[in-house]
């Protein structure tokens, strides 16, 4: 199994959001609206964080919540936006980001595995009934060129492990501040 590394493009495809739209009125004031990688990532410095699922164990009590509370130190390194991308549609991500409090990392939905897959970083898990998801991976963006990957350990199908070893909100801080001291 191979991925994109350092030095790559990231993937050029089409995000499938849902935006607050108060014009719409009632309970559901939401719309879709599609949202391109150059309008993530093209003239910005953004950083990302891709976990299997919302709701599962790590992503939902270490490795999200994680970046949200450096969020603020993030900044200091002038990251322009620090963004969760998971495979699951963007009603479960909103949820999820709700029943977190998350308040700064956006939320990218990748419901059909679009940037997964041509990140190279779509594994099967069905060996725990999640049919197809992303490997777990941060990673450091500039102007729409993958900077810094940190891709978990063990990466392949079925895997019986859900390491969180190098792409915790920790590991990137520190490489920021070692970057900067370069």
């Amino acid at each position: 199994m191979t991925y994109l590394t350092e030095g790559a493009r990231v993937p050029d495809v089409v995000f499938k959001t849902r935006v607050r739209d108060e014009s719409l009125g009632g309970e559901n004031p939401y719309r879709w609206q599609d949202v391109t990688t150059a309008e993530v990532f093209s003239g910005k410095k953004i950083m990302v964080l891709a976990l299997p699922g919302a709701f599962t164990p790590i992503c939902d009590s270490v490795h999200l919540p994680g970046y949200e509370a450096h969020y603020d130190e993030f900044k200091e390194f002038d990251i322009d936006g620090v963004y969760c991308i998971s495979v699951n549609d963007a009603y479960v991500m909103k949820r999820w980001a709700d029943s977190l409090g998350v308040k700064n990392v956006k939320m990218l939905p990748d419901g059909n595995a679009w940037f997964t897959r041509a990140m190279g970083m779509l594994v099967k898990k069905e060996n725990l009934g999640f049919g197809e998801r992303s490997w777990r991976y941060s990673m450091l963006v500039e102007d729409g060129v993958i900077k810094k990957l940190f891709v978990e350990p063990g990466f392949s199908d079925n895997s019986n492990d859900d390491p969180l070893e190098v792409s915790d909100a920790d590991t990137m801080l520190a490489y920021l501040g070692d970057s900067k001291n370069q």
